[in-house]
């Protein structure tokens, strides 16, 4: 699926505890990797967010493909994802690699899926719902053959960059046009982050648009700063994603 172009002109977005981020501007071509750069506690969770329409933007405009925002986050969310955000996309420890796609799937077929594929005879949809897994997987970079007990393996087994493949694989059985991605630096040594970037910039050549937050971007991105000094913010800690998105979408 072809990805998004992604606009902002002064975004800015004030929570119950103060203002997120504020005067962010920038320009994105459809297939961009759009690193949102910044220490934690900046926004950088925030702004991912509301650029994947999880969150309402209080000041300034953005335009993802043809959805504008602040009007339009419904409309946006049919056409994103988001992983690995702490609070909105946790896994669930005890549950399996499995369990996890399956359950994906089942929402994906009863909530993401058209009525014209809803409607199509229920082995069609099985087989096309396994074709999903699987190049969902493929895309994320994670073989199931590789973990300790295939698909039967939970998640409290995996290691941190084979967690965050399944949470992109899951992510990404929806077809997103946009993807964002939380936190990918933290807990990873540093062959590890070149790993997960390159996968990313793969997302990005197939044609997904890329939104991911870290520390420091690499270069070849187009980098998004939520800055260091905090000039623009009152001094409060980052606030919890899950809270925020509950009080503000």
């Amino acid at each position: 699926m072809d990805g998004v172009d992604v606009t902002a002109e002064n975004l800015g977005l004030r929570g119950p505890r103060g203002w997120a981020f504020r005067g962010i501007t920038f320009e994105a071509e459809p297939g961009s990797l759009i690193a949102i750069e910044g220490p934690s506690g900046s926004g950088r969770t925030c702004l991912l967010l509301a650029l994947t329409g999880r969150m309402k933007p209080t000041e300034g405009v953005a335009t993802v493909g043809d959805v504008g925002l602040p009007r339009r986050m419904a409309a946006l969310r049919r056409v994103s994802a988001v992983a690995n955000v702490a609070g909105v996309t946790d896994l669930e420890p005890a549950l399996t690699v499995g369990e996890h796609l399956r359950e994906r799937a089942l929402l994906q077929r009863r909530f993401g899926d058209s009525l014209r594929e809803a409607l199509r005879p229920r082995a069609q949809r099985t087989h096309e719902a396994r074709l999903r897994v699987d190049a969902a997987l493929a895309a994320a970079g994670l073989d199931l053959e590789t973990l300790p007990k295939g698909s039967r393996t939970a998640v409290r087994d995996l290691e941190r960059v084979q967690e965050l493949r399944l949470s992109l694989a899951l992510a990404l059985l929806g077809r997103p046009r946009l993807l964002g991605v939380d936190d990918i630096d933290t807990k990873l040594s540093e062959a590890e982050r070149a790993e997960v970037w390159e996968l990313l910039r793969s997302l990005t050549r197939a044609g997904t648009t890329v939104l991911a937050v870290c520390r420091s971007a690499p270069e070849g991105c187009v980098t998004v700063s939520t800055g260091a000094d905090g000039k623009d913010r009152e001094s409060t800690p980052e606030s919890d994603p899950k809270e925020d998105v509950d009080a503000l979408a």
